[in-house]
């Protein structure tokens, strides 16, 4: 099996909007259930139950612990306690399309994410969009990136990429491929 990017970067497809895309080992359920299983989920983005039906209620709580030994960087130390957002399920077509409410800079955002059969492996596309300005496009450009690095990594069964070690380089890097001062 040929190793997934783990440093795609996403694209900035509209003023609001960026989209990640990552080749991962198959097959689409497996995938799915690491998107859906709060079990699973944990290891990789947040625990939190969702009832899963377009509608619904959806829970996210992020304790990045849970995914990495790391020490917090000062600049997260905020995030170091279980961050718990109340989101939605917006689409829901399995094992296909999982789209979710995202609390935002002011204003809810959402997250849609679509899984593509490739053969063995499977296309995940992350697009995030009604971002409220460069500045959140920018913050969850690097979070998306990390986050999914350790998605492909588990799916993969190789060692986790660092995930805070990271998130700064990669948060400069998106500054300047969106052009934000």
């Amino acid at each position: 099996m040929s190793k997934v990017d783990h440093d795609a970067y996403g694209v900035a497809i509209a003023p609001d909007t960026v989209r990640f895309e990552r080749l991962l080992p198959g097959p689409v359920e497996r995938v799915w259930a690491y998107l859906t299983e709060a079990d699973k989920r944990r290891q990789w983005l947040a625990r939190g139950e969702m009832e899963l039906r377009p509608g619904s209620h959806a829970e996210l709580s992020f304790h990045h612990s849970d995914f990495t030994d790391e020490p917090t960087p000062e600049k997260y130390k905020g995030m170091e306690e279980d961050m718990n957002w109340p989101c939605r399920i917006t689409e829901f077509d399995p094992p296909r399309v999982l789209g979710i409410s995202w609390p935002g800079d002011g204003m809810e955002s959402e997250v849609v994410f679509e899984l593509f059969p490739e053969g063995e492996k499977v296309l995940l596309v992350v697009t995030h969009k009604r971002l409220a300005n460069r500045g959140e496009m920018i913050d969850v450009s690097g979070g998306w990136h990390a986050h999914l690095g350790v998605l492909a990594a588990l799916l993969e069964g190789g060692e986790k990429p660092p995930f805070w070690g990271r998130i700064e380089k990669l948060e400069a890097d998106y500054r300047k491929r969106y052009g934000a001062s």
